[in-house]
């Protein structure tokens, strides 16, 4: 499979420069960085650096190019981005299913995803030098996509396909995983400080515990969370013996 570093996205005479900011910050979000511009309408622009929100990065290694074959040089695979379907002889595809293609493709092979104007999309002779077509199949009664919306679209679809993992860390912190034997405790300071409190008759429990236990057993508690159920039970056990005193 080809690499991200071998993945362009191409925008075709992009009118606002504030499009062109969004489509960098949606690329980086993603880790993509390689962005090439057809004959934008207006660039380098303060407009296109505010909306990059960050991803001035991508914007400073962008290339401009006067038009669309100098843009695809030494790309292997052209994918066009289109919103109206075309009676035309090239194969038409979601998102999903041209990164599965896409990810037939050697490791050597250079992608074009080429986007094309906000109002008018690519032109025929442009789709022409693409050997794919892409569409996303957006709500058919409002179809209308801005252009950073549908480089978002893309570039998730390709970050799921190269690096969909997730960090499930906490900010700040590190979870400390907890034993049977402290659940254990836990369950027995409960039984404890609600029979002090009065919630629980152990005369007639019930099915009290059992429904702890298993509201528990489902928390995934972690040490600090532990601690804190201890220090929420001592707290109402000493709140009730002040109370009877």
């Amino acid at each position: 499979m080809t690499s991200m570093d071998n993945i362009r996205f191409v925008l075709v005479g992009t009118t606002h420069p504030g499009n062109i900011g969004a489509a960098a910050r949606a690329m980086k979000t993603m880790g993509l960085s390689n962005l090439h511009l057809v004959s934008p309408k207006l660039y380098p622009s303060a407009e296109a650096t505010a909306r990059a929100s960050g991803a001035d990065d991508i914007l400073h290694t962008a290339q401009v190019h006067d038009s669309l074959d100098e843009a695809l040089v030494g790309c292997h695979y052209a994918f066009a981005m289109s919103a109206r379907l075309r009676h035309l002889p090239v194969p038409v595809m979601n998102p999903r299913q041209a990164v599965e293609q896409l990810e037939k493709f050697d490791d050597n092979t250079h992608i074009a995803i080429v986007f094309g104007r906000e109002h008018s999309g690519l032109s025929n002779e442009e789709l022409d030098r693409c050997q794919y077509l892409i569409n996303i199949p957006a709500n058919p009664d409002y179809s209308s996509l801005n252009l950073a919306a549908a480089v978002q679209v893309l570039a998730y679809e390709l970050k799921m396909s190269f690096q969909p993992q997730i960090d499930f860390g906490r900010i700040g912190e590190q979870r400390e995983a907890i034993t049977n034997d402290d659940l254990a405790h836990l369950y027995d300071h409960f039984e404890r400080s609600l029979t002090t409190i009065g919630f629980l008759d152990p005369e007639n429990p019930r099915h009290l515990m059992r429904r702890i236990k298993r509201l528990f057993n489902r928390a995934d508690l972690d040490k600090n969370e532990l601690h804190i159920m201890h220090g929420i039970l001592r707290a109402a056990e000493t709140k009730a013996r002040s109370s009877n005193d």
